[in-house]
């Protein structure tokens, strides 16, 4: 089966649909004057002064989001939730701790307008006392990893907040990578309520805004478009492959990216490359929180493969027959599912380990000779494109048949 989604996990975020103007009441910088009179407010009195948006704080724990997870519906579907607290509650937890709350150290996310909420993260990983504190009220901090796996990509308002999720994990990480001034060493500061950092020197005062880093996945296909390309990565678990990939360099273009990784990993000569989307990855190494995955097709030139070993532990040619086979038994509903009902049992605080690799069984119990990543990852998206373009349907399927009829014997 194609699984369509409307977009990519950790896309659509539904806070971030648009950024309100300066003059706006729920601008970045309208809501961080009204969180410093917040937090100079008697925390004996938690009502929030007049005209004052709620402000509600999702603390993270080493890149863990808190969460919460839940046994909903008639069929007894486990489903997750981001950990929200109030500002006076977070606030108070860290009291607790010894540690005073202060502007700078909270990241603002977004706003809901029509319900005057206003969204802030922080990172609390160095408040051990704050689990036992969160976990009596069956909270506990997962890995966005975990979440992304537990999400049902079919369910638009969970998929809305993963993507919550991996905006604010992004955005953490690099404030904690961002701490110095590259240019001259010096301590930086947050500016914009956390949207930037800049330089304390008086000297320097430069700007640091997030990074981002771009990274091209491509689906490398035969000139028949009969077969394609599939690698695997020594820390893959067993029977997995995917798409290959790479970081963009400097002073090279999205396609000439495509033909280089293509070419370095597997020895391929590409000629077209045909762009498919896009997806924010932020589930990567946190040294590279906010990257970028821009999905291609890539049309080989040649079909010998050269593997580089220091990259790739192997590179075959796949028939799209056998490929739909191995989309067709991957039980990806069953993953999530599994995956879900874990998070319940660690928000209950009882640990229970999972090989992830486990849940892509075939129905008969028997493994699948070989399975994809799941729906939450751009990989799948472009190769069950490429696997079902020739069942009718809208959207890039049916541009993906169009465009490969035309391109020529390269």
């Amino acid at each position: 089966m194609s699984i369509n989604l409307n977009a990519h996990a950790f896309a659509g975020n539904p806070i971030r649909s648009k950024t309100p103007k300066p003059h706006d009441p729920l601008s970045h910088s309208s809501v961080f004057q009204s969180l410093k009179t917040h937090l100079l407010q008697n925390p004996e009195n938690s009502s929030p002064p007049p005209s004052s948006p709620l402000f509600k704080v999702l603390p993270f724990r080493k890149g863990s989001p808190l969460a919460s997870s839940s046994i909903t519906g008639d069929d007894d579907v486990p489903c997750w939730h981001l950990g929200w607290i109030s500002l006076p509650d977070c606030k108070a937890f860290l009291v607790k701790c010894g540690v005073d709350l202060t502007e700078d150290s909270l990241v603002y996310l977004g706003t809901n307008a029509e319900e005057d909420v206003v969204f802030w993260a922080v990172d609390v990983s160095e408040e051990d006392g704050l689990v036992p504190e969160l976990g009596a009220k069956q909270l506990c901090f997962v890995e966005l990893r975990t979440l992304m796996v537990a999400t049902d990509w079919a369910d638009s308002s969970a998929m809305g907040e993963l993507a919550i999720a991996g905006h604010a994990r992004a955005l953490l990480e690099w404030h904690s990578l961002s701490r110095f001034c590259g240019h001259c060493g010096e301590k930086t500061v947050p500016k914009e309520a956390g949207r930037r950092k800049q330089c304390s020197s008086e000297l320097c005062k430069k700007r640091i805004y997030p990074r981002v880093d771009p990274v091209v996945i491509m689906l490398v296909i035969d000139r028949e478009n009969d077969r394609a390309l599939f690698s695997r990565q020594s820390r893959f678990v067993p029977r997995m492959w995917s798409c290959l990939a790479g970081f963009i360099e400097p002073g090279e273009s999205l396609e000439e990216a495509v033909r280089r990784e293509t070419y370095e990993e597997t020895g391929i000569e590409v000629g077209e490359v045909v762009y498919h989307s896009s997806q924010p990855w932020p589930v990567g190494p946190s040294s590279i929180p906010c990257q970028l995955m821009v999905g291609f097709f890539a049309y080989a030139k040649s079909l010998e493969i050269t593997v580089d070993k220091e990259e790739l532990e192997d590179a075959q040619w796949h028939n799209r027959e056998d490929v739909r086979k191995s989309l067709a038994v991957a039980e990806y509903k069953k993953a999530q599912r599994t995956t879900a009902a874990k998070v319940v049992q660690m928000c209950k605080g009882v640990e229970k380990g999972q090989s992830l690799s486990a849940d892509f069984n075939v129905e008969s119990g028997e493994l699948a000779p070989m399975f994809f990543p799941g729906p939450f990852a751009i990989a799948h998206h472009l190769i069950s494109t490429w696997a079902y373009q020739d069942v009718p349907t809208d959207g890039v399927e049916a541009d993906l048949k169009q465009l490969s009829s035309s391109i020529p014997n390269l």
